[in-house]
């Protein structure tokens, strides 16, 4: 999926038309009675005073929509403008991704004129955080440590498979009633209660990652309801969730690879080698000694992958990463490596509830294969051409294999007399490969993609290109999407990537590398994506 057919850009942004959006609802939505007013109170954090918060019910079967209702959680940025765009719902992706302070983030980056226009709407979708019930199946379930992903013998490979079907066992024993109903088709008819729940004829939706695909199902059961639609590092649509995940697989080693290689540029600080094939070979020289002999004695192979994972989705993450490889190379100092983890390889370990609805309805959403001799031998044919990888996300993806509640068919997005959506994708993204961009572009007809030529961060726009950032904040503002231009038949803009970060000064401590390890709205992003699509 990382290939891109020999596609070339140019660089910088180019722009060759512009489409002014103005649909309107159609007669039946304008006649809808309006829904009783959502009651809100101030919930404002120190980072996001402003803030304010509110609950919708939503029925938890919506084909049974006088049974059981279950609890939304929602957050807002009033609209400070005379005249209002209606509400703008983000999404930060996942599944099982909160979006309360997301409300706050997008209010606060986009530029000031744009979100006075809107109401900014985030949301916890049904079973995450402080919407209620929230899922959380089997807790501490990625505390150190774990068995080796790569299974290298019998032994290890059945721990990992019993551990995978006791978490599946567990999620079907404690919320028998929930799994049947968490999927995206139930998600996307709760974004409709929420926009009913607004008084909103229409709404505006902005969706990151998970959030792209979220977004589509939305547009494709309600297309008259949406207004505008932003979808930033798209899934693809045709892939979920098997192949989409097999996709990640060759994508994160590639940006492993790219991740060496800027090790192996800056050789002068972090003293691992001038060759990136020299830095990529200490790095799994370092994941075999710490599978013998876990550093801290707590942060094994598993661990180390899982503390690495994170520079696949954003490089600002690079020097903190990079520091301490070369501390526990160079000075045999284990704690880097255990610091490094708590900062970032243990967002699953800390977000069970997150890895509950992310296997809740990836495991829903559509058909998985209940035979492991296919996953096994998947994950060796991967594992020989993309060995970061393949096997971490087998095992994380494995409770489907025995999961307790039948899959249903996925949504087929396509367009249904949408108006233009606005799609971002960068060349070499990870979790969300460049082939998802091009494939929802073309599933929804009319729609525009604005491509990050070279970029690799996953989750793009309000992360300090000002060239993507421009692109949305002309379509919020004024409806506007690019045409054409892109010197390629699949983009309609490009921008230049932003530029690598810089490395850290030679022997940094991990609490300066940290501090310094990425730019504030980039780091703030990513925070909130998490690190599972």
């Amino acid at each position: 999926m990382t290939n891109r057919s020999g596609i070339l850009f140019a660089v910088g942004a180019t722009l060759a038309g512009l489409v002014t959006v103005a649909p309107s609802p159609t007669t039946a939505e304008a006649a809808a009675p309006p829904a009783a007013p959502l009651h809100w109170t101030g919930c404002g954090t120190k980072k996001y005073p402003k803030l304010q918060c509110s609950t919708v019910r939503t029925p938890l079967n919506h084909d049974d929509p006088s049974g059981r209702s279950i609890t939304l959680a929602l957050s807002r940025i009033p609209h400070t403008a005379k005249t209002s765009q209606g509400p703008l719902l983000v999404n930060p992706g996942g599944p099982g991704g909160s979006g309360l302070t997301m409300a706050g983030f997008v209010a606060g980056t986009l530029p000031a004129k744009v979100a006075a226009q809107y109401d900014v709407i985030g949301f916890d979708p049904r079973g995450v955080g402080k919407s209620s019930p929230a899922l959380n199946c089997v807790p501490e379930y990625f505390k150190p440590m774990r068995p080796d992903s790569v299974p290298l013998d019998p032994e290890d490979e059945q721990a990992n498979r019993d551990r995978a079907a006791s978490f599946a066992a567990a999620c079907g024993s404690k919320y028998p009633d929930l799994l049947p109903y968490m999927d995206t088709v139930s998600a996307a008819k709760d974004l409709d209660v929420i926009r009913q729940a607004l008084g909103s004829q229409q709404l505006n939706y902005f969706g990151y990652s998970y959030g792209t695909y979220l977004g589509a199902v939305y547009a494709k059961l309600y297309p008259v309801r949406v207004r505008r639609l932003v979808l930033d590092s798209n899934v693809d649509p045709d892939g979920v969730w098997y192949d989409d995940n097999i996709g990640q697989d060759y994508a994160f080693d590639a940006r492993q690879k790219a991740f060496a290689a800027w090790v192996a540029k800056h050789s002068s600080t972090y003293r691992l080698g001038s060759d990136p094939a020299e830095v990529e070979a200490a790095w799994y020289r370092m994941r075999e000694a710490v599978r013998k002999k876990p550093a801290g004695g707590t942060i094994g192979a598993s661990e180390l992958e899982d503390t690495f994972l994170p520079g696949g989705y954003y490089n600002g993450y690079w020097p903190y990463l990079a520091n301490a490889f070369a501390r526990y190379v160079n000075h045999k100092d284990q704690n880097a490596l255990v610091d490094a983890y708590k900062k970032l390889g243990a967002v699953d370990a800390e977000k069970d509830n997150g890895y509950s609805v992310y296997t809740a309805v990836q495991c829903r959403d559509a058909p998985w294969t209940r035979d492991w001799n296919t996953w096994r031998n998947d994950s060796w044919r991967v594992h020989a051409k993309a060995p970061f990888f393949a096997w971490n996300n087998a095992w994380y993806n494995a409770p489907c294999v025995s999961w307790p509640v039948e899959s249903l068919n996925p949504v087929r997005v396509s367009n249904e007399a949408l108006p233009p959506a606005l799609l971002f994708q960068a060349t070499e993204d990870a979790a969300t490969p460049y082939e998802g961009g091009v494939t929802m572009h073309r599933r929804l007809d009319g729609s525009s993609l604005v491509v990050e030529q070279g970029g690799g961060n996953h989750g793009i726009t309000l992360s300090g290109n000002a060239c993507l950032d421009g692109y949305l904040a002309d379509y919020l503002d004024k409806g506007t999407v690019p045409r054409g231009g892109g010197s390629s038949s699949d983009a309609d803009a490009v921008c230049a990537k932003s530029p690598d970060p810089e490395p850290e000064a030679a022997g940094a401590s991990a609490k300066s590398a940290r501090s310094a390890a990425a730019d504030p709205a980039g780091a703030t992003l990513h925070g909130m994506l998490g690190f599972r699509r």
